[in-house]
């Protein structure tokens, strides 16, 4: 009865922890002007639902279109204290006067924020402070670029770099630039499939009974594939799919392996049903770049450095986790109770995500 408990106890956090699953990345696009710098903020609705919970008035764990208009029209709101006037934006020193204007959806899960900061004076070197990261994540990364009519710059800020300082005479080093935006467009798809705890319990369970290598190759480069293909579909709007649908489906097809796994499946054959659940976790890690509405020019290399990173963080798990599964199946207490027992909880795990997902649809 104790090792019930446990695991269904553990099925739980697990099923809750993959509902809480959050994307850590926002956009910033700083214009400057002779007025001042125009700010154009785009997160993760979900994301910022979490971080701002006022402003879901419904605490549906998303912001409608109603409630941003709301949060738009109070000058002391989230998104105002939150966000823009979190954001200290200097000029030769010279504080620049936040203003939000609009807060409105964009496509998929995105929101925008639109802003504008009066400064009195021409800029020369300019000072951005995104003093808003202290609210997100400690992993939470801001990609940032600021624009002029002659030159453009990039910037990945963080927690413990949340500063940019631009002097607007200087030419830019857009090799530097392009590295660090492909460097944690990268870290990025690692850090989403560390923490896709879904994903994870889908690796875990394919991997379960074990198997002659040729065959776990065949599982894991099916599942690789697979969601390479809906990945880049999704990304690239050549196809769109409700997270409405998607996210249930991924739990169903954790509760299906774990089914599957106690009744005895064969490792050989395994490859054929990953295949199309790969596709359809492929869709789920899509909402990670698309819920950041990025510029069209930018969609190739970010999808080819977040899809790096899916799958050297999916590598760097297996890595961990194959070698204690081989090790344990070595003993048959292993193989007739542990894979049960483990792969019953991996199904609990995927229903109880399931009703969930479905119950906030």
């Amino acid at each position: 009865m104790a090792m019930l408990l446990a695991v269904l106890f553990a099925a739980l956090f697990l099923a809750r922890s993959a509902a809480a699953h959050a994307v850590g990345l926002s956009r910033g696009e700083y214009r400057v002007t002779d007025r001042g710098v125009r700010a154009l903020y785009v997160f993760s609705g979900p994301e910022l639902a979490t971080v701002f919970p006022s402003a879901d008035a419904d605490h549906d764990g998303r912001l409608s279109r109603a409630e941003l208009e709301k949060a738009a029209a109070d000058p002391n709101g989230p998104l105002a204290k939150g966000i823009v006037q979190a954001t200290s934006v200097r000029v030769d020193g010279s504080p620049c006067r936040p203003h939000l204007e609009s807060a409105s959806e964009a496509e998929g899960d995105a929101i925008d924020v639109q802003a504008f900061f009066v400064c009195d004076r021409a800029p020369g070197v300019l000072s951005i402070d995104c003093g808003f990261l202290d609210a997100f994540a400690a992993g939470h990364r801001h990609l940032a670029t600021v624009s002029t009519d002659a030159s453009e710059s990039a910037y990945v800020l963080v927690l413990a770099q949340k500063r940019i300082d631009v002097d607007l005479g200087a030419p830019p080093a857009p090799k530097r630039e392009a590295r660090m935006a492909f460097t944690a467009m990268v870290w990025t798809g690692v850090e989403h499939i560390w923490t896709g705890y879904d994903h994870l319990a889908f690796l875990f369970g394919l991997v379960l009974l074990g198997g002659r290598p040729r065959s776990l190759v065949g599982v894991i480069s099916a599942f690789t594939v697979a969601h390479s293909i809906t990945l880049g579909m999704a990304v690239l709007g050549l196809v769109s799919v409700r997270p409405a649908i998607v996210e249930p489906a991924i739990a169903l097809s954790i509760a299906y392996v774990g089914i599957e796994n106690i009744f005895g499946a064969d490792p050989a054959k395994r490859w054929r049903i990953t295949f199309p659940f790969g596709l359809v976790h492929g869709f789920g890690f899509a909402g990670a770049l698309t819920s950041l509405a990025l510029p069209r020019a930018q969609m190739p290399l970010a999808l080819l450095a977040f899809n790096l990173g899916v799958e050297l963080g999916q590598l760097a798990v297996l890595a961990v986790v194959l070698p204690v599964v081989l090790w344990a199946r070595r003993y048959p207490v292993f193989r007739v109770w542990g894979v049960r027992v483990l792969s019953f909880a991996l199904s609990v795990a995927g229903f109880l995500w399931f009703f969930w997902r479905v119950g906030a649809v």
